[in-house]
């Protein structure tokens, strides 16, 4: 994100970074920015509920404006500082929560360019941030031409730790496997017991912690509400609060039914995810050997970290590519992810556990290739083996660890 930062920076007063709690967000706003407020320092906060227009005037400039959702009144200072003297660079804005994003008068609104940061990629953590995503990379070779094979390919227990491991810098760069559990463990106690105060009452924590592991339970899944309703023993209602609550603190998120005009009977309903893979361990009691022994669970986790690294490729592409998903009313085709471009064309993506896909692996994506048409660019079948190699016309399978090597 740093050069894209920096680049909308030179152009625009404002920018609001948005992310998971400890993803890197303040690390990242100090590094292009002069001065900070920290509205978590109670001294901080006061003084920006009694005068933020005072506390924001001085600078020095780029002044970063550290969670902001601790005290509101701040943005409608930097809306009135943004309309007063609009030169580019003044603000960096930061907050853990998405909650008043979307909510009617928001001042951020045409002041405010959203940038969503999350954790590292493996492709940060082998030092390779600066090689374009790889869509990217696909969309400028060409579909036709095969990427090489990963020259240190990874095998299924390598990609289940690395997804167990998570994109949380501390976790991320931590030595020790203990570290890395407690602070997991730490992280979503204090999500469901703490965290959920700012944007929400929550009366019974103990029970969004049951309804968080159903959806972990079902992560990468099209759940019904009433399965969950069951599960846990709640109303819709609860459900829905649940639900606004952990996507405001980027703890799920759901990718959205791809439609068309040239498919009928689609499911419309989203794909329900954990934002980070790592979550699975402390909410279903789970490590590396017992994922690996669950062959749905495995699944549901490669998916669900193959989107991590997706979706934050997607948000620095410069080709401005939204994630969907399909899959059709009757059950008998289903595609894991669709990449699309602002010119409608798409991209199928799947992801299989397996070391060795089949045709029968590419048998959805040569569906929506007959489908769509023209409007299909190419597909790839993302697995656990070592070799990348050609499934039919257009349609590559890829090792995971093509998306970083």
């Amino acid at each position: 994100m740093d050069p894209l930062l920096s680049e909308l920076l030179a152009g625009q007063p404002a920018v609001l970074l948005v992310g998971p709690r400890a993803c890197g967000k303040t690390t990242t706003g100090r590094r292009h920015s002069r001065g900070v407020i920290r509205l978590d320092r109670p001294a901080e906060a006061t003084a920006a509920r009694a005068d933020p227009d005072a506390m924001l005037a001085d600078g020095p400039f780029p002044l970063l404006v550290d969670e902001w959702q601790l005290v509101p009144e701040v943005l409608g200072a930097i809306k009135r500082a943004v309309d007063d003297d609009p030169v580019p660079g003044h603000f960096v804005v930061t907050g853990s929560t998405q909650a008043d994003l979307t909510t009617a008068g928001w001042p951020g609104t045409g002041r405010l360019i959203r940038v969503p940061l999350y954790g590292l990629t493996e492709r940060e953590l082998e030092g390779k941030a600066e090689e374009a995503p790889l869509l990217d990379r696909l969309l400028s070779g060409g579909f036709e031409a095969l990427p090489p094979s990963p020259p240190e390919p990874t095998d299924t227990r390598g990609y289940v730790e690395r997804a167990l491991r998570g994109g949380f810098p501390e976790l991320a760069l931590a030595a020790s496997e203990t570290v890395r559990r407690r602070w997991l463990a730490s992280y979503v106690d204090q999500i469901v017991s703490r965290d959920v105060s700012q944007v929400g009452a929550v009366r019974d924590p103990a029970r969004l912690r049951r309804y968080l592991q159903a959806l972990a339970a079902s992560t990468a899944g099209i759940p019904t509400l009433q399965t969950l309703l069951d599960t846990v023993g709640i109303d819709r209602s609860t459900a829905t609060s649940y639900d606004t609550i952990l996507e405001q603190l980027f703890v799920t998120e759901r990718v959205p039914a791809w439609s068309s005009n040239r498919l009928n009977r689609l499911v419309r309903l989203p794909k329900r995810y954990l934002v980070d893979p790592a979550f699975l361990g402390p909410l279903l009691g789970v490590d590396a050997r017992g994922v690996l022994r669950d062959g749905d669970l495995l699944g549901r986790l490669l998916d669900t970290f193959v989107l991590a690294q997706m979706r934050a490729d997607c948000a620095v592409s410069e080709l401005g590519l939204r994630l969907f998903h399909i899959r059709d009313a009757n059950g008998r085709h289903e595609v894991d992810l669709v990449a699309e471009l602002p010119d409608g064309r798409v991209i199928g993506i799947e992801i299989k556990a397996g070391g060795s896909p089949g045709s029968g692996d590419a048998a959805h994506l040569v569906w929506l290739r007959g489908a769509v048409g023209d409007r299909f660019i190419g597909g790839v079948v993302f697995h656990t083996g070592p070799r990348a190699f050609r499934l039919d016309q257009g349609i590559l399978a890829l090792p995971i660890c093509t998306l970083w090597q």
